[in-house]
């Protein structure tokens, strides 16, 4: 049982962060055509929507705020609004790939929390993934022999802030609404964005801005969704793992759709981040699959032993 609730919280946590990978490829895409501000907005307008497909037939759309813990919700919302709007511009700042691997510092954000505030037992091979992914951010950057400026510095914030919504989800429990749970994701941004664009917000032109704000927003907004029911079903600390098959992403979008190849260093430094996902992913797997041939035979034993049984 556990080994499938396990198995369905990745695949979930794996579908957000494919929905996220391309919605950040449209943030970038909108580089020079739009206030980043004004198309992190987007996330919470178009999210919309996704009401009616989460929505149950009994439940009020007024569910959006129910919640038995305000203080979650509020949390889960301005953590959106932050991570939404300092990875737009991230992206928009910074190639995909060094984005990301600054993002990457997610799961070790998470780790800590989880072992805090959660009290959620965290194995030395958890630890380890995390270090080692540390490291490969530390290979792509290689301190000192680049500048660090504002790009950076929002995908730290945006690694910091994603880590926040994603503990806050955990938190929640089963004392809110579904629509609270993805209600708090829409309106962080409608509201946090919405006001700092106001300075500098101006009409998208043409058919192919629309498209891609559109893109950007709908999958932010879906993959905050997948994030949701992934976190309903895994601990924090392991939904954050499949974090690294983003940077599958966002290399072949640099490659593919930017033009930005990628140095030596900063392909190892992607390998290193990369199978320090991979490693506790593994682990637990073989865990799990021990865990299951070893009941197996247990069953097997006591099947046998009754059979003896005069």
């Amino acid at each position: 049982m556990k080994q499938n609730i396990f198995s369905s919280g990745i695949l979930l946590a794996l579908l957000g962060y494919a929905a996220f990978s391309i919605s950040d490829a449209c943030s970038k895409g909108l580089a020079g055509h739009l206030d980043p501000f004004e198309v992190a907005f987007s996330g919470g307008v178009f999210g919309f929507i996704l009401l009616p497909f989460i929505r149950r037939p009994d439940e009020p759309y007024s569910d959006i705020f129910a919640t038995t813990r305000p203080g979650m919700w509020i949390l889960r919302a301005v953590s959106t609004f932050v991570s939404t709007a300092a990875s737009v511009m991230a992206f928009m700042l910074l190639p995909m790939p060094e984005a990301l691997s600054l993002m990457f510092l997610m799961p070790f954000f998470v780790t800590i929390i989880s072992v805090t505030i959660l009290k959620e037992k965290v194995s030395f091979w958890t630890w380890l993934s995390v270090a080692v992914g540390f490291l490969g951010v530390l290979i792509v950057l290689r301190p000192g022999a680049r500048t660090f400026h504002l790009g950076h510095a929002c995908a730290i914030v945006a690694a910091l802030a994603n880590a926040s919504s994603v503990v806050a989800y955990r938190l929640a429990g089963d004392g809110s609404a579904r629509l609270s749970l993805f209600g708090s994701s829409l309106f962080g941004p409608l509201i946090g964005d919405g006001l700092l664009m106001i300075a500098h917000a101006s009409w998208p032109h043409g058919w192919k801005v629309w498209s891609i704000l559109f893109g950007y927003g709908f999958l932010a907004a879906l993959g905050q969704l997948f994030m949701m029911m992934a976190t309903a079903v895994a601990p924090a600390n392991r939904v954050a793992l499949p974090q690294y098959s983003q940077m599958v992403w966002a290399v072949a979008f640099s490659y593919l759709l930017f033009k930005q190849p990628l140095d030596n260093w900063t392909f190892v430094g992607i390998v290193v981040v990369t199978l320090s996902g991979m490693l506790n992913w593994i682990r637990q797997k073989l865990r799990f699959e021990r865990m299951a041939l070893e009941e197996h035979w247990e069953h097997r034993h006591h099947q046998r032993a009754d059979v003896a049984k005069p």
